[in-house]
């Protein structure tokens, strides 16, 4: 009778030993001594083990070894439990679960205790739910909780059980079919101060991650059961104490609300005006912000979905293309039938089948997945295999763009101007060339679009100047007599209808009504005298210009920020500070639309699918929108509020989407009144206006008044997802895809002001044009500048091809030699419309390389550029963000580009593709691009080694065999330019990016330092520049620091010692590239992290990619060596 209890005795003396020999292991000792820790707890586990064996019946042996184990376990930060699970713990513990639920009545001490145990084990257990499911525990757990509803004692560690079992997908819904959903809402209860609603709602909120459980709820009609009892704990917890249940039932509703008819029920049970208006009372209570956040994700969510407010998602503007690709997005649109380009998709991409995962936490296994699924992994396409593409008597037609190359300079010609045409565009202009240097600058082709309104021709500005040599402007009125203009600001400025005076210094404030001049009639506008401060701008100039410029709209309007020029600020614009909470309110202010239908006014003012009267009169209540000028984009504004707008953006032309440049005038605003904008159809899914970007504005008063410049501005400054759906169509086939809003608000400051609102410095091609034209003055005899046409664009614009170096220092053979034998530097830029600062930054290039600075002269002297400083004017001049007439984005075209689809991308390439053939590649290929949602400037190359060490795949010795010349450039960079950050760059090569010139020209054309060199669009976050948004004065600094980088680069690979190489290679080892990884989506919840989310939009075909981490590694870099190796000049910025 005895030996039962002398053998739980010495059980328990065993235990008690164990225990103590834990005990003093505890802290580091446990760490270094982790295998007799091991040793220990496997006694212990056989122990247990045994005694469920040999006294299945001694309930309080069982017990005691449990007590022991659970104190055992509650210490050690969770290093223990550990262990416990890989010495087969869970599976024990299981064991005895099973074998005391046998006995009838199963003892209610023990299993409150195995429970206990099993809450503590199991989220540290990966396989605890199939384990469970497996041994038949999870009935256990389950029928024990039927049993038990009104045993609170038990109850509680039962559910904490049963949330760890339904983290398994397989578990939620098997536990869903065996009716614990409905038992869940059995148990949780209105309020009170003492009820398991806690535990039951976090097992709740588990099963109804499952779709089938959602469902199921939703069909048990518990929607207005969640948000009744959510309300009533609203009520009543009054001093905030049970903020955990409250926000328990908005997740289960959240969960609930991720099907579409979990959605549908919670509008019925007006769900909408419940959460809203708990939110409101919330939100002066701080601590509350869990609650508001996770309610406003939820009105969000079912913010029912709507059209965006126009008729086809399609631009707005039409271009037929000579012939419509095969496949492609291009050929999809033109095949669709009227009507069909935006649907709002009823399909829910929430409610696939589920799979039956036995994964326990999802979010553990994103992060095992592989990262770098885009790096290419052929070892074929890493390599660089020069490919002529075309057979050499037809790139021979290319060998007149390269007269430097041939050139015997006698003295007829060795001091002239060297402005060449050609346009190999046609076979007719190929073969019509004769060499010969003309003076103009090359024009547009010679159509003339009709404006729109009869009397204002584009050659009926008359300029003439007075005594006082101030311009006069004479306007022909409809009857034929000559006017003069009083002092009030026209909008907007015609082509046919500009009115100037100069004025030196200050001039006049219009905004005070000035006095009627005897005329009496038409305007007169004072422009600043800016030529000191903008040497290379001339209105008058600028306007002529624009003549020659295509359009598809036939623009017949000048912008007055184009016009005007503009000129940096001198004082420092910070990024902005976000406001907390700015995002939630905004959000807020949108649901009151549903809420609140009647205080919406819903009112067009501006649309341009309204061709013949875009501008609404309304009797000056509203704003005055336009956008009907070069590079302008704004199609439709709509008066929501009294001084609330909706704006909606139009299409790149043969497309229907890609909308994120804007550029319109606003006019008829009140002084001081505070305006928001919404721009409600943005496409990417984050943004850097989120992380300090400000809007730009240009205010037509301040010009006139002396201060002619683009200023950042804006408060309270969001961007986030809305309410709009994105058709699939428009999506790329993914369903359930919404746009984003980009929110700004703004004073003005002005009466009868008028003025212009940009994503970015605007920089059109009449600006090019008027440049160019302007740097050709600069030229001096010691400078070769030739300009070719390369080609026309399918809108009938011209490609510019500029040609700059030294000339010769004499027509000798040896000087001669020299001048043919240099290097050649080929760069591009404004590929993608958008990227408006990539023009900057060729600007600042272009005027480094034509000015007369020691740097600037012996560049020219080292090497011959060649500059095609924009790729796609078609796209620019039509308000494009991202692609070119043909509807597609021509930085995806490098590989085959179509001659007639995109003649500019076609005939560059055959430039470098003739280079490759002569021997004469260049040694630096660059194209200049703008980044998004990035800071800083940075690189993006080519390597072999660095990609494979990216990869899984193997490679041998000889394949990473690679110059580390690649690295050398951008490393300089890094050291003489304040904006440039290294650490940012990558030399990672891509798949999505195999059709990028970069890639293209590296591995066809066999140029090892192929770049793309991007440029914020927002502001840098280290250097001298760190916190401040990037400006005109720093791009055009950043297009120079290229140029002495160059210089630098010279000098150094001219030199026979290598060490720099060998730098190199420890930087690479020291700081492997990171290609960019998936982070928090900021559009989730209220407060987006202030993690740098970017991604490579820049080179990225997916524009609605999820954001990336910026490139983590940070590279300390040691500038000893260079800066030895280069002469004390270079350290001038010029």
């Amino acid at each position: 009778m005895n030996k039962p209890k002398m053998a739980t005795e010495k059980g328990n003396s065993r235990i008690v030993m164990l225990l103590g020999q834990l005990e003093r292991m505890n802290g580091e000792a446990m760490v270094r001594d982790v295998e007799t820790a091991r040793q220990v707890t496997t006694k212990i586990l056989h122990l247990i083990q045994t005694q469920g064996k040999n006294n299945s019946r001694d309930v309080q042996t069982t017990l005691n070894i449990l007590y022991i184990l659970s104190e055992l376990l509650s210490v050690g930060e969770g290093r223990r439990i550990g262990v416990f699970v890989s010495k087969g713990g869970t599976g024990i513990l299981f064991q005895i679960q099973i074998t005391a639920s046998k006995e009838l009545p199963p003892s209610e001490e023990l299993m409150l205790q195995l429970h206990s145990l099993l809450a503590k084990v199991g989220p540290k257990d990966r396989k605890f739910g199939v384990k469970a499911r497996l041994s038949g525990a999870l009935n256990v757990t389950v029928n024990l909780i039927k049993q038990n509803l009104q045993n609170v004692k038990l109850l509680l560690p039962c559910l904490q059980v049963l949330r760890v079992y339904a983290a398994n997908l397989v578990n939620a819904i098997s536990l869903g079919k065996n009716g614990v959903v409905e038992l869940m809402f059995k148990i949780i209860a209105p309020y009170s101060k003492k009820n398991t609603s806690l535990v039951a709602l976090d097992a709740l909120g588990a099963l109804l991650k499952s779709k089938t459980n959602a469902r199921r709820a939703v069909d048990g009609g518990h929607v207005p059961a969640l948000l009744a009892l959510y309300l009533d704990w609203h009520r009543n917890d009054t001093r905030h104490r049970h903020m955990v249940i409250r926000r328990g039932l908005l997740v289960c509703l959240r969960n609930i609300t991720n099907i579409k008819l979990g959605r549908k029920a919670f509008i019925e049970a007006d769900g909408m005006r419940i959460l809203y208006n708990t939110s409101t009372e919330c939100l002066p209570v701080r601590t509350l912000d869990p609650l508001v956040n996770t309610s406003s994700l939820i009105m969000r969510k079912c913010f029912p979905k709507n059209r965006l407010p126009v008729s086809t998602i399609k631009s707005t503007f039409h271009y037929q293309l000579p012939h419509v690709p095969p496949v492609g997005p291009v050929a999809q649109l033109y095949s669709q039938p009227p009507g069909v380009d935006d649907v709002v998709d009823e399909s829910d991409d929430n409610e696939e089948t589920e799979a039956e995962s036995d994964t326990e936490n999802e979010e553990d296994e994103k992060d095992h997945r592989t990262l770098n699924d885009d790096i290419e992994t052929d070892l074929n396409k890493l390599h660089p295999v020069k490919s002529p593409g075309r057979p050499f008597e037809e790139l021979r037609a290319y060998e007149r763009f390269f007269l430097e190359l041939s050139e015997d300079f006698q003295v007829s010609v060795f001091y002239m101007v060297l402005i060449h045409v050609t346009t190999p565009g046609s076979q007719e202009s190929c073969n019509s060339v004769k060499g010969q240097h003309t003076q103009p600058p090359p024009s547009a082709a010679t159509r003339t679009p009709a404006a729109p309104l009869a009397s204002l021709e584009l050659d009926s500005i008359h300029l003439t100047k007075d005594q006082d040599n101030k311009e006069e402007a004479h306007i022909p009125t409809p009857d034929g007599h000559t006017t003069f203009a009083t002092r009030h600001i026209q909008s907007p400025l015609l082509l046919g209808d500009i009115a100037t005076r100069r004025v030196g210094g200050g001039g006049s404030d219009c905004g005070s009504e000035g006095a009627e001049d005897e005329g009496g009639e038409g305007a007169v506008l004072e422009v600043p005298d800016t030529a000191l401060l903008l040497p290379l701008h001339d209105p008058d100039l600028y306007v002529e210009m624009v003549k020659g410029t295509h359009s598809v709209p036939q623009y017949a309007e000048v912008a007055y920020p184009d016009y005007f020029g503009h000129v940096a600020p001198t004082f420092k614009e910070p990024l902005v500070e976000r406001v907390y909470g700015v995002q939630r309110s905004k959000i807020f202010q949108d649901i009151e639309r549903l809420i609140h239908p009647n205080d919406i006014l819903d009112k067009v003012v501006y649309d341009l699918d309204i061709p013949s009267c875009p501008v609404i009169e309304d009797g000056g209540e509203s704003l005055k929108f336009n956008s009907q000028f070069e590079s302008g984009n704004l199609r439709k504004a709509v008066q929501v509020r009294k001084y609330e707008y909706d704006l909606v953006l139009n299409s790149d032309i043969n497309s229907n989407h890609y909308h994120q440049w804007f550029y319109f005038e606003v006019s008829g605003m009140r002084v001081g009144t505070n305006y928001r904008f919404n721009i409600i159809n943005c496409e990417k899914s984050n943004s850097q206006f989120n992380y300090g970007m400000q809007v730009l504005m240009y205010s037509v008063q301040e010009a006139i008044i002396g201060r002619p410049r683009w200023v950042r501005t804006g408060t309270d400054i969001c961007y986030y997802k809305n309410h709009f759906a994105r058709s699939s169509i428009a999506a790329g086939g993914q369903k359930g895809k919404s746009y984003f809003t980009l929110t700004f608000s703004t004073t003005f400051s002005h009466k009868d002001d008028v003025c212009y609102f940009a994503y970015h410095y605007p920089y059109t091609y009449s600006t090019l044009k008027m440049h160019l034209a302007k740097l050709e003055a600069l030229r001096t005899p010691q400078i070769y500048l030739r300009q070719d046409v390369l080609c026309e664009t399918l809108g009938g614009n011209t490609c510019p091809l500029l040609t700059i170096t030294a000339m010769p220092e004499s027509n000798s053979n040896d000087h001669i030699c020299q001048f043919r034998n240099r290097p050649l530097i080929f760069l591009s830029a404004r590929v993608h419309p958008g990227e408006t600062n990539a023009s900057w930054v060729m600007k600042g290039t272009l005027e480094f390389l034509m000015g007369t600075s020691p740097l600037a002269a012996s560049l020219r002297e080292a090497y011959i550029f060649k500059i095609v400083p924009m790729l796609n004017p078609d796209g620019v001049v039509n308000g494009n963000h991202r692609c070119s007439l043909s509807g597609e984005d021509l930085n995806r075209q490098w590989q085959n580009p179509n001659p007639e689809l995109h003649p500019t991308i076609y005939h560059t390439k055959s430039l470098l593709q003739y280079l490759a053939h002569i021997q004469r590649a260049p040694l630096v290929f660059c194209d200049y691009h703008g980044h998004s949602r990035k800071k800083n400037v940075f690189m993006y190359g080519c390597s072999v080694k660095e990609t494979v060490w990216q990869s899984n795949i193997s490679a041998t010795s000889s394949d990473l065999l690679e110059d580390l010349g690649y690295r050398t450039l951008p490393k300089i960079l890094s050291q003489i330019a304040p904006a440039f950050s290294m650490g940012s760059c990558s030399f990672v090569v891509e798949r999505s990016k195999e059709a990028t010139a970069r890639v293209v020209v590296w591995r066809e054309i066999g140029v090892q330092r192929s770049y793309t060199m991007e440029s914020t669009l927002c502001g840098c976050d280290q250097g001298k520049y760190k916190g401040l948004h990037i400006g005109t004065r720093e791009l055009e600094e950043m297009g120079a620091q290229f140029c002495v980088a160059l210089l630098r680069l010279k000098r150094l690979t001219g030199l026979r010692n290598h060490q720099h190489l060998l730098d190199l290679e420890s930087d690479i080892i020291g700081t492997q590239s990171k290609v960019a990884s998936p982070t928090t989506y900021v559009m989730e919840e209220d407060e987006p992290s202030f993690l740098e989310a970017i991604d490579y939009s820049a080179e990225s075909d997916n524009e609605d990619a999820e954001p990336e981490n910026e490139h983590g590694n940070d590279v300390h870099e040691n500038p000893d060596h260079l800066d030895q190796l280069s002469d004390s000049d270079t350290n001038h910025r010029d």
